[in-house]
């Protein structure tokens, strides 16, 4: 564009032209480069939390079939109170368990995961032998829970609401996961009923689907460590459990 501008030497008025060039001021632009970032790294993240979220939830699935609440924890206890089952537990089963649970435990107190000074759970105990195991390697302070009681090893408790106050245990245990028909209530109480710092250990499985009784069916680890929102992942471990494959540790954070 052009603009006019008079100026004076002498007396004399001179008029002169002074061209310029019409740009594109360089503030707006890096403004607009800005923002155009700025909205492509939004659409990315949406993209990853739509995709992490579709892949967690593919990695949990809850088994359907229960009408309500209350035909889980019937099926459940049609399974615990079957006598023939119960007389395998606490007969031929017993001393087979009881040794390969303390196999466990004193492989957790070998990384000290777990000590004699610890007070332990085992959640979905049945008849006791993880109790059992955890008093021989030496955990004396030690109990169960199930919805069928077993004293003195084993008390009556759902463990989708614990029956024992907040910050509890030094130490859970379960392998029970796969039970749980809410498994943020499953986990939101054993974060609640871990004392700070303290220890839980699962044994899900992984690359295989477990029993009929089962509510939920597992596929990865990340599930866990979303559901464990209070507590650091320590260690992922291949197992064989009686049919489960991978040990979960999780650590709950410190105050």
């Amino acid at each position: 564009m052009a603009t006019e501008v008079r100026a004076g030497s002498d007396g004399e008025q001179q008029l002169m032209l002074i061209y310029k060039k019409t740009t594109i001021p360089k503030l707006p632009m890096i403004i607009l480069v800005s923002l155009l970032f700025f909205l492509f790294l939004l659409s990315q993240f949406h993209i990853h939390r739509r995709t992490t979220a579709h892949s967690t939830a593919a990695d949990l699935r809850i088994r359907h079939g229960y009408t309500s609440y209350d035909s889980h924890i019937e099926r459940q206890l049609n399974k615990t109170l079957n006598p023939k089952l119960r007389k395998i537990w606490t007969t031929r089963d017993w001393d087979r368990k009881v040794s390969v649970f303390s196999a466990f435990f004193d492989s957790l107190k070998r990384r000290s995961l777990l000590s004699n000074h610890s007070k332990a759970l085992s959640i979905g105990a049945r008849v006791g032998q993880e109790v059992a195991a955890l008093k021989l390697v030496g955990v004396e302070d030690s109990v169960g829970i199930d919805l069928v009681p077993r004293p003195p090893l084993v008390v009556e408790g759902d463990f989708h609401a614990q029956p024992f106050d907040d910050e509890t245990f030094d130490f859970e245990f379960s392998n029970v996961f796969d039970h749980a028909l809410y498994p943020w209530k499953f986990v939101g109480e054993i974060q609640r009923t871990l004392k700070s710092g303290g220890v839980c250990v699962l044994h899900v499985a992984l690359s295989r689907r477990t029993d009929k009784y089962s509510a939920n069916d597992l596929y990865s680890v990340r599930p866990l460590v979303e559901l464990f929102n209070r507590s650091d992942l320590v260690e992922v471990n291949k197992v064989d459990g009686f049919g489960l494959d991978t040990e979960v540790v999780f650590r709950k954070k410190i105050k």
